[in-house]
């Protein structure tokens, strides 16, 4: 099955956050195919991790209800480059600290907020997948995709139908 990335780009990333220990089916069926999955926190079950892995290498950071043994490994952020993309995540946007341009990233992805969000300002894309775990607060159940087109970062909400 093919990615749901918008035409074939070269390199398809799934993001995906606050899944509160809840992996749901739709998220890992809306996955398959994807190049590279990272998680902006608040995983809840580390076997969660193992599972994505499964699909695509993933990087995750920890978040504010990751405790315990396994999610001291996580870090609480993390740069990584991804073809042209420059990316930092952060499980909470307000606790960034600094200017991401300056920083020479291109895109920052967060979550905690469980609001779906793509905003692009001052050559950065901001990116929050929304929620893919259990409802909160009558949002939508969502996840993201990312990739590069034309050298620019380009990302797509994509609601999960549960």
């Amino acid at each position: 099955m093919q990615p749901l990335c918008p035409p074939f780009p070269r390199q398809c990333i799934g993001v995906i956050a606050d899944t509160h220990g809840l992996l749901r089916p739709e998220a890992l069926e809306a996955l398959k195919g994807v190049d590279r999955i990272l998680h902006a926190g608040d995983i809840g079950d580390p076997d969660h991790l193992d599972a994505l892995a499964h699909i695509a290498p993933v990087t995750a950071i920890r978040g504010n209800i990751d405790r315990g043994h396994w999610a001291e490994s996580l870090p609480e952020t993390v740069s990584l480059t991804i073809g042209g993309l420059r990316i930092h995540m952060i499980h909470d946007r307000k606790a960034l600290q600094g200017d991401p341009r300056a920083a020479g990233w291109n895109v920052v992805i967060s979550g905690h907020s469980h609001k779906p969000s793509i905003e692009e300002g001052s050559g950065t894309l901001w990116l929050n997948p929304g929620a893919a775990g259990p409802r909160r607060f009558h949002l939508p159940i969502t996840l993201a995709f990312l990739w590069e087109e034309a050298s620019r970062p380009c990302a797509m909400i994509h609601p999960l139908l549960v």
